[in-house]
């Protein structure tokens, strides 16, 4: 049975920094295509960023262009996020998710695992 378990969320200012972390149990995180989502209160879950099982390919939501940044360590068997420059509208619950497809997706419907979730805020 597939487990993602996030962890790293947490208060940080405007401009800071914070690495979230998500550890895949049940299986091997190279058999996954890895992607990180968002959801703020009141708001759908969007996309953020994701890593195709590969390895070889990147793909970031608009708004976090060259602020964040998806890695991956076989040896953990975790996916992460690196965020800098925080601002405000970061502020969400961060959600790992894992896809049997290759290249994952933008849309939270292709994966297949979900994680619990992470509070991030950023105050100004």
């Amino acid at each position: 049975q597939v487990q993602l378990v996030e962890s790293g969320g947490g208060w940080v200012q405007t401009g800071g920094s914070l690495k979230l972390s998500c550890t895949l149990s049940g299986s091997s995180i190279r058999d996954y295509a890895m992607a990180w989502f968002r959801q703020a209160p009141g708001k759908e879950r969007d996309f953020v960023v994701r890593l195709s099982r590969s390895g070889a390919n990147r793909y970031h939501a608009f708004d976090v262009r060259g602020r964040f940044t998806i890695s991956r360590s076989y040896a953990e068997n975790s996916v992460y996020l690196q965020m800098n420059s925080l601002k405000p509208e970061d502020t969400a619950v961060y959600y790992c998710a894992a896809s049997d497809s290759g290249y994952g997706s933008d849309n939270a419907k292709d994966y297949d695992y979900w994680g619990q979730g992470t509070q991030v805020t950023v105050s100004s």
